[in-house]
């Protein structure tokens, strides 16, 4: 294995947790997104050669994930198979902080919100990725890039105050 081989599987191997994320933001559910990076991982090495040293090997393989996503949506529906979210009741008897009630309650307004809005959430919000960046892993203007945001931003406010006002917080 030659150096740049070498630096190329280390780089991969420091974006596990990264791609792991965004997985879970794509698919929704542990598995799935599992899955979702196994794909996007064996699709870079099997296509090394189409990505540009020099360039930023994250934006390349986020942009492989969200093709593999698409592409497993498609298979699904051509399938009629249904989506299966993890079981509600995951968390029952939990002692649970506030800090994993909010969490939960955020992965659940995120799990509402559409596929376009969760996305651009998922890459600059999550992943801390530059609009730039995420538009271009998106493959979208940064214009849209930035009217998901501001109508992702709005609606995930909006369903947190519900959450909070149907369980009677008031955080």
């Amino acid at each position: 294995m030659t150096p740049t081989e070498q630096a190329f599987h280390a780089e991969l191997v420091g974006l596990l947790p990264r791609l792991l994320r965004f997985g879970r933001a794509l698919t929704r559910n542990r598995e799935d997104a599992d899955d979702l990076v196994q794909i996007a991982l064996e699709r870079a090495l099997n296509h090394r050669d189409q990505w540009e040293p020099g360039t930023r090997l994250h934006s390349w393989i986020f942009r492989i994930m969200k093709n593999a996503w698409i592409d497993e949506v498609r298979a699904r529906r051509r399938k009629d198979e249904l989506f299966t979210v993890e079981e509600a009741g995951e968390h029952v008897g939990v002692a649970a902080l506030d800090s994993h009630i909010d969490a939960l309650a955020i992965r659940a307004a995120m799990d509402r919100l559409n596929e376009d809005q969760r996305l651009a959430i998922g890459l600059v919000m999550v992943e801390g990725m530059s609009y730039k960046e995420a538009a271009d892993v998106l493959e979208i203007p940064m214009g849209t890039l930035t009217s998901r945001l501001a109508r992702a931003r709005e609606q995930l406010q909006m369903l947190l105050a519900d959450s909070a006002g149907q369980t009677g917080t008031s955080r």
